[in-house]
């Protein structure tokens, strides 16, 4: 009987991941503690998918549009990459236990370190 191969893209869990994602980006984008300039890079990528210009045409089927799923995908992981990973962090554990949004206190903000001398 011949092995069955499956694609890592196959499957509701990669749909899952980015879904989730996608909840933790929007959490960042309304935390106070993330820069502007992380929170540019999912403006940009909304900029690009409305935008007209694009690296394939979205007259092609299906391959005009992979590319801007593409750049949602890359501008959103590396959005949650630049974010603060404290806020990144809690913000996860906030979704996990179903918490609904609420930014970082300065209690929930702290830096886990020891001093060693010598």
């Amino acid at each position: 009987m011949p092995a069955r191969t499956t694609s890592w893209l196959s499957g509701p869990g990669l749909i899952r991941v980015f879904l989730g994602q996608l909840r933790l980006a929007f959490r960042l984008i309304r935390e106070p503690r993330v820069p502007w300039l992380a929170k540019a890079l999912p403006a940009l990528a909304v900029l690009y998918v409305l935008s007209p210009l694009d690296f394939i045409p979205d007259v092609l089927p299906l391959i005009g549009q992979l590319d801007d799923l593409g750049i949602v995908v890359i501008a959103v992981e590396l959005f949650i990459r630049f974010s603060p990973a404290p806020a990144v962090e809690f913000h996860r554990t906030a979704i996990a236990a179903g918490r609904r949004y609420a930014p970082m206190t300065a209690a929930d903000d702290f830096i886990d370190a020891q001093w060693r001398h010598g």
